[in-house]
């Protein structure tokens, strides 16, 4: 039987919901198939993350305990990987579209012989083939693609699939490997949080974005003041993030980060393609502009035409109060 492997990125001692959303895909496509489900985690962490593979339904999870990958170093990272592949022999290898996925995926897929189709919207398997779509033109467009080859690494969007559950009685199988720390060229010394940022952009069920609107420091405390009230994560456009009032590591779109949460608030956002190329999966938007007729009204699910200086005292005084 042929088998679909899952890499799993783990973050903070989980694994993130973007691999959990990849393995609920990998689940259905494996069922209707007739290929068995695998799961592989990295790090020191790995041997007790097994179980919860195991809940999103990997009837095999291989695990590699060794603390070298818990920085994500390519090189330990790809060489890990690759052991395992070569180990598991799968059909087709998926992983969530994540920062340090892409860092890998070129140069492992060489290793392997390997067909890569990244970054997809959508995937499935039909007899010997592998078949995509892929956000192409800042997202505007969707383009499919399809490959027959042996091995296929496909990378998926964060927020094209909704994680779900589904426990099976799986099996965990550590894999024996090794690396030398010396042969490294690179080396990471220190990861440097940005400060006060408590809630992780990528993995937030809320996101809170401003955008030019925001305009200033007592905008920029409203877009705060709502962050905390509904615990988000605070996002930026880029246009407000070349201003300097929000930091670089905050801009989500087609040069920045893409997010997926359950509610984004988009405030003061115009809502050019490139920006919505990277929120576009969100559950649920609502958007606030002042300017009727801003293209972010188009992907809103509810939209609030004002100007967000206005608007954000009231929904944050009622948020405080239907959730005091």
């Amino acid at each position: 039987m042929s088998s679909i492997l899952v890499f799993c990125s783990v973050q903070d001692g989980r694994i993130k919901r973007s691999s959990l959303e990849a393995m609920s895909r990998a689940r259905d496509v494996a069922a209707a198939s007739g290929s068995s489900l695998q799961a592989v985690v990295l790090g020191s962490s790995a041997s007790g993350l097994a179980g919860e593979a195991m809940k999103y339904g990997a009837g095999t999870v291989f695990t590699v305990s060794d603390p070298i990958l818990d920085a994500h170093l390519n090189a330990p990272v790809i060489a890990a990987l690759k052991s395992v592949i070569d180990h598991a022999q799968p059909r087709l290898v998926v992983a969530a579209s994540t920062e340090a996925v892409k860092d890998v995926l070129g140069a492992l897929a060489v290793r392997c012989d390997a067909a890569v189709l990244p970054d997809v919207a959508s995937f499935d398997v039909s007899g010997s083939t592998v078949s995509c779509e892929r956000p192409v033109m800042a997202a505007k467009k969707l383009a499919a693609t399809s490959t027959d080859h042996s091995l296929v690494f496909v990378s998926v969007r964060s927020g094209s699939y909704e994680a779900t559950e589904a426990p099976v009685s799986g099996t965990e199988e550590a894999i024996t490997f090794s690396f030398d720390a010396d042969t490294l060229g690179l080396t990471l010394r220190e990861v440097v949080q940005t400060a006060g940022d408590t809630v992780d952009l990528s993995e937030a069920n809320v996101v809170v974005a401003a955008g030019r609107g925001v305009r200033d420091e007592e905008g920029r405390a409203l877009v705060q003041e709502l962050a905390d009230i509904t615990g988000a994560a605070i996002g930026a456009s880029r246009a407000v993030v070349e201003t300097g009032l929000f930091p670089a590591t905050a801009q989500i779109g087609q040069t920045g980060k893409v997010v997926s949460p359950d509610l984004y608030f988009a405030v003061g956002i115009s809502g050019a393609i490139q920006h919505v190329a990277g929120m576009v999966n969100s559950r649920i938007i609502v958007a606030i502009n002042k300017d009727a007729d801003a293209p972010i009204f188009d992907v809103a699910t509810y939209g609030l035409v004002g100007d967000c200086f206005k608007i954000l005292p009231l929904l944050n005084a009622e948020l405080k109060r239907a959730m005091a």
